[in-house]
């Protein structure tokens, strides 16, 4: 086997290795020769917590870490992230969708299958968000579990954090506040729960989702705003 062949497999063997352990990977075979780190949010986001083994989860102790590590890297020119998730624990996912939208590095989401419940401010999280037609963000308000010590201090609790979603998600997208609330006090959507399920076009319409687009379309955006910044001299 020639040297080149062999640095080829290590490579494409260490790739194999991120995405089995983490769901991640950098991008680099394109002709811009940017190299774009892929972080993938899927199943439920796992917080103070550890789920059942058999869940498919995305760990935010993974996740944060990991970010600062792009944000700080020269090598990395972007971040693509790939949404699949159900929700999870409001605390670490809010945490998550701070963390992409303090970023310099150029951030672009896409929406498939499904970004749920605390999944909606991790897609608005990036510069741009894109979502396929056929995926979903379900909105509705926030829920806790456990026994409720006090039901009034208990409620402005969490209407306290309700308000912090809903003004993050207001914040990063072209959604007003008052129509996301709106959406997650409708009862008339969804059988067995309070909230609204949009599809692709109507979250794009509604102004949650930049666009509707796939892979393709998201690299692109990507490329483009990666070359806008350096265009700038806007180096992270």
């Amino acid at each position: 086997m020639s040297e080149e062949n062999r640095k080829q497999l290590e490579k494409e063997t260490e790739q194999n290795e991120q995405i089995e352990a983490m769901g991640q990977v950098v991008l680099q075979e394109n002709d811009k020769n940017y190299h774009i780190h892929l972080l993938s949010i899927i199943g439920e986001v796992e917080g103070h917590e550890s789920l059942p083994n058999n869940s498919k989860t995305t760990k935010y102790e993974h996740v944060l870490p990991k970010l600062a590590v792009i944000e700080d890297s020269k090598e990395i020119d972007g971040l693509l992230i790939l949404l699949n998730t159900v929700g999870g624990d409001v605390e670490a996912g809010l945490a998550i969708a701070e963390m992409i939208a303090s970023m310099k590095k150029p951030t672009v989401s896409l929406v498939l299958g499904g970004g749920h419940s605390i999944g909606v401010p991790m897609a608005v999280s990036a510069d741009y968000s894109f979502i396929v037609p056929s995926a979903t963000m379900v909105i509705h308000p926030v829920r806790s579990n456990g026994m409720f010590i006090g039901v009034m201090q208990s409620y402005r609790n969490i209407e306290k954090i309700q308000d912090r979603i809903t003004g993050f998600i207001a914040s990063h997208s072209h959604m007003p506040q008052k129509r996301i609330e709106e959406l997650m006090l409708d009862t008339s959507q969804l059988v067995k729960d309070v909230g609204t399920m949009l599809e692709g076009k109507e979250a794009v319409k509604e102004g949650l989702i930049d666009e509707v687009g796939g892979i393709s379309q998201s690299l692109e955006k990507l490329y483009e705003l990666i070359r806008q910044q350096k265009c700038n001299g806007n180096f992270a």
